[in-house]
């Protein structure tokens, strides 16, 4: 989050403090302590796959920011990227099927920022096995069940999020029609209550809080199926205007007053109102 802030707005009043914070966190002793942690016979596992997906999107910030500190920290970032790169495609390669829930240990989420990676880092294998094992998971999904979300913790849609990855892997006319079987019931009226906000009901509970994510990542992923459709698709409209209204709903129930929401709800927050991952 700091670092892409600093990166597309580098005369905002913040932007010395957070250079200060990203200068005392890159060093290369901080570098070679995180590959050393996670490169431990025992991590295995560790953050697999959501803290890998965003270590990536990290590095991925790094690549895109024309900067001579950032030139610097690409460098000693790169060995912790390469990890959990070959982390997540053992992983993938053994994973028969995929994980759909609405937390931390989904697929279809970690593989579109894994993916915005690869094409970003000009990694070829690396997009080729995401995209291989994002049809194995996905191409002949019909009727998604979205009625029956959300679970009580989700901060991420299991049919929406599984969309938005599919939208990366397909040209228009493919996804449009995979969409048409995935999400049959997409209106072409425009109308913005077919998917309604969710409510939170105590933002100072740390699982329940996971809504207002819910509600974030919701927008931006409709923001992405609506990218991966042409212009004139009848559902646009409709895909839009939910998109809106869960932007709307979750922005404004984001304050600084609970910690359980604002140690993390800020990178979603920026995600979504600087359009990352639709570029």
């Amino acid at each position: 989050m700091l670092v892409r802030l600093a990166r597309l707005y580098p005369d905002a009043p913040h932007v010395d403090r957070t250079l200060a914070s990203l200068e005392s966190n890159f060093t290369a002793e901080g570098f070679e302590g995180e590959f050393n942690y996670l490169n431990a016979d025992h991590r295995q596992t560790f953050e697999r796959p959501y803290g890998l997906a965003w270590l990536l999107q990290l590095g991925a910030e790094l690549r895109q920011w024309n900067d001579k500190r950032a030139a610097d920290w690409r460098i000693g970032i790169e060995p912790l990227e390469m990890l959990a790169v070959d982390r997540l495609t053992s992983w993938l390669e053994k994973l028969t099927y995929p994980i759909r829930t609405g937390e931390h240990s989904q697929t279809a989420f970690a593989m579109g920022l894994a993916l915005d990676w690869s094409r970003i880092a000009q990694h070829a294998s690396f997009e080729t096995t995401l995209i291989g094992r994002a049809h194995d998971y996905y191409q002949l999904d019909h009727d998604a069940p979205l009625n029956w979300e959300p679970s009580g913790h989700d901060f991420l849609s299991p049919c929406i999020a599984e969309a938005d990855l599919m939208r990366r892997c397909m040209d228009r006319d493919d996804f449009s029609e995979w969409l048409e079987r995935f999400m049959p019931f997409v209106p072409i009226t425009g109308e913005e209550d077919w998917l309604a906000p969710v409510r939170v009901s105590d933002p100072a509970d740390a699982k329940l809080a996971h809504l207002d994510g819910l509600n974030l990542s919701r927008a931006w992923m409709l923001d992405g199926i609506a990218l991966g459709l042409s212009p004139d698709d009848p559902r646009l409209t409709s895909i839009r205007a939910a998109s809106l209204s869960h932007r709307e709903t979750a922005l404004a129930s984001i304050t600084g007053q609970h910690y359980e929401g604002t140690h993390w709800l800020g990178s979603f927050v920026i995600y979504l109102t600087t359009g990352r991952g639709i570029e």
